[in-house]
């Protein structure tokens, strides 16, 4: 079942083109990696999708709607976005962040249930210890996977992620990764992940777009995208790309000069 559906999309800034003719299609339980070096319209493109950006063209429509007659509270229920990074304006706990991703469905009044639900996603990614804390004491990667329990306990049906391992060392990276993977599977929602790290988008993504000058490259499963000859193109980096347990493993070699 389709549950996202991106046609035609254009977006510029300033008169720059930044997104050009996009076209992508999201199934329920499906989770899709959006590659492509700096540059190549990968966040702009989680923007528009989210509300945050008004794309000049196309449209975007989710459950057969158009998101722009959707209110933007109604929007919130059905898609839960994570940015690169969020810059906190003021002191709140960990646990009063999380809480925040049940307002769209509770207003200001929160229940037991919703404690519930926040405790249940601090601890299934392991961030329960220091739920009382104060955000802005703590690492970038524990900042991170904060801003990630709070998407979480939205429950969207659609899950947008900029770059979520970032900040995240290899153990967590992989730690997260597998809690989005099963979720995604376990609660049939749809998920776009934009993401540089192409051995991440192999493992883990069920399809992959490659991104290039605001324009999608090439898109398929990773075996087929992720080939040497559309990395050389798009990356300037020559590469091995050898098979690891059925998935494509990039080794880069050299620049292009």
């Amino acid at each position: 079942m389709v549950k996202l559906k991106v046609k035609d999309v254009e977006f510029s800034y300033a008169s720059v083109p930044i997104l050009k003719d996009v076209c992508i299609e999201l199934a329920t339980s499906e989770m899709l990696s959006v590659v492509g070096p700096n540059g190549a319209g990968k966040s702009t493109l989680l923007r528009c999708i989210d509300r945050i950006l008004k794309p000049q063209r196309g449209s975007i429509l989710l459950d057969e709607r158009e998101i722009k007659e959707m209110s933007r509270m109604e929007l919130a229920k059905k898609m839960g976005y994570i940015p690169q990074s969020s810059a906190q304006v003021f002191p709140a706990t960990v646990f009063d962040t999380v809480l925040m991703g049940r307002r769209p469905h509770v207003g200001w009044r929160s229940s037991e249930k919703d404690m519930k639900k926040v405790l249940e996603t601090l601890q299934m990614l392991n961030i329960k210890s220091f739920a009382m804390r104060d955000i802005n004491e703590l690492s970038g990667g524990q900042q991170q996977k904060v801003f990630i329990a709070r998407a979480l306990t939205q429950e969207p049906d659609v899950l947008l992620l900029d770059e979520p391992t970032s900040n995240l060392d290899i153990k967590h990276q992989l730690e997260v990764m597998d809690i989005i993977k099963n979720i995604v599977r376990e609660k049939g929602i749809a998920a776009i992940m934009a993401i540089h790290d192409l051995n991440l988008a192999s493992r883990y993504a069920d399809r992959i777009i490659m991104m290039n000058g605001g324009e999608i490259f090439d898109a398929g499963d990773a075996a087929s995208v992720l080939t040497p000859e559309n990395i050389k193109h798009v990356y300037d980096v020559e590469v091995e790309v050898p098979n690891h347990s059925g998935r494509p493993y990039i080794v880069p070699i050299r620049p292009v000069r």
